[in-house]
Parts: structure tokens; C-alpha cells; sequence
């Protein structure tokens, strides 16, 4: 059940194929954020520290933040997305993808202005 007012994540868990240009992806992606004003925020992280039994070579992740899901699905289906996705899923060697609303446990106190 989605809370009103939740965001919404997709949540992709990569290891890249051998070669891949890590920089060129990001590069890729902050153009595609850039197209698409439904996409509230992108993050993105390298594990530095987890250990391959845990990680299972996984070595990056990627959430995409949107005020809905319904933005989510029109984000899906957005043609530029469609075109950055068929390379992006050329790079991948394995995935666990998760796409899911939010639900906040502890808020940050807005910052003093």
C-alpha cells in the first residue's frame, strides 16, 4: 500500500560487464536525468567496502527518485529513457532491480535558513 505523498524508487543493483566505461554510464544517465523532468532525483554509489561473499560482485547502485508511481511509469515508457536503456542493459552482467514507494521512518529536520 503506498502512503500518500510517498516517493517512489527504482532501485538497480548492477555488476558491470567486463570493460564497461563506468564514467560513460554516469555520463549517460545525468544527460537522461537532464531530459526527463520526471525524475526527481538521481543517486548513485561504488561499494568501496563490501565483502564479495555479501556483495556477490555487485559493485554499483542507482535510485532514481519520483514524486509517484504513476511519474515512475510514464518515465518507463518515455522514449528517451527506451533509448539510454537499451545500451545500458548491453553493460549489464547481472541485476537485481527493486522499484518501490518510500516510507519514511526518521525525517531530517528541514535545514535553518
Amino acid at each position: 500500500m503506498e502512503a500518500a505523498g510517498a516517493e517512489f524508487k527504482h532501485l538497480a543493483i548492477i555488476k558491470f560487464k567486463e570493460g564497461v566505461v563506468v564514467d560513460d554510464i554516469i555520463k549517460g544517465m545525468e544527460k537522461l536525468v537532464s531530459q526527463i523532468p520526471l525524475i526527481k532525483s538521481l543517486e548513485w554509489g561504488q561499494d568501496l567496502e563490501g565483502h564479495e561473499m555479501l556483495t556477490q560482485g555487485f559493485t554499483h547502485a542507482f535510485t532514481l527518485t519520483f514524486n509517484s508511481k504513476e511519474d515512475y511509469g510514464a518515465y518507463e515508457s518515455h522514449p528517451n529513457h527506451l533509448e539510454y536503456a537499451a545500451g545500458f542493459s548491453a553493460s549489464i552482467e547481472k541485476c537485481v532491480v527493486l522499484n518501490f514507494p518510500t516510507t519514511p521512518l526518521k525525517q531530517t529536520p528541514a535545514a535553518a535558513t
